[in-house]
């Protein structure tokens, strides 16, 4: 594999790694808490963390992620890379494109979350709406870090 390809999409694997792991944490981990919590506790939780510094730390590590995934698929494209690791790095900058539009989802209801009354009925809706985006965002993470994984170890 071409040295520069090989160099940015070795970054993107190590942001992807990071992103996956904070999205199956978010999934596996801390949504689940909030039966434990209820809706109120957790909608408090969020708050500090999410919507604290995890507004810049998870904008970051997603927006880097994203963005040197694509950059890998570029660079593949312009030094004219073997077809499979193209097609791999292809797939790669799909999911990623796919994991920033379903942020889009997610994100503003957090934001939401975030200017919701402490009132179950008003928060249970939208943990349940972010948790369901939560999900298919780590899927999309998860397939995103695989791929160029495989990307990396077919490459020559």
């Amino acid at each position: 594999m071409d040295p520069g390809v090989w160099g940015v999409a070795l970054a993107a694997l190590l942001m992807g790694g990071i992103l996956a792991g904070l999205s199956l944490d978010k999934v596996i981990v801390q949504l689940p808490a909030r039966r434990r919590l209820g809706a109120v506790g957790y909608a408090r939780y969020a708050r500090a963390a999410d919507l604290g510094n995890g507004v810049v730390f998870y904008a970051i590590v997603g927006v880097g992620a994203a963005a040197l995934t694509v950059a890998a698929f570029g660079i593949a494209l312009a030094v004219n890379t073997t077809a499979t690791v193209r097609l791999l790095l292809g797939a790669a900058a799909v999911l990623s494109v796919l994991h920033s539009a379903v942020t889009g989802r997610a994100a503003p209801t957090m934001f939401r979350i975030g200017q919701a009354p402490d009132a179950p009925e008003a928060l249970e809706p939208l943990l349940s709406r972010f948790a369901r985006w939560s999900a298919v965002r780590a899927v999309l993470q998860v397939s995103t870090f695989v791929v160029v994984a495989a990307a990396i170890i077919t490459g020559d």
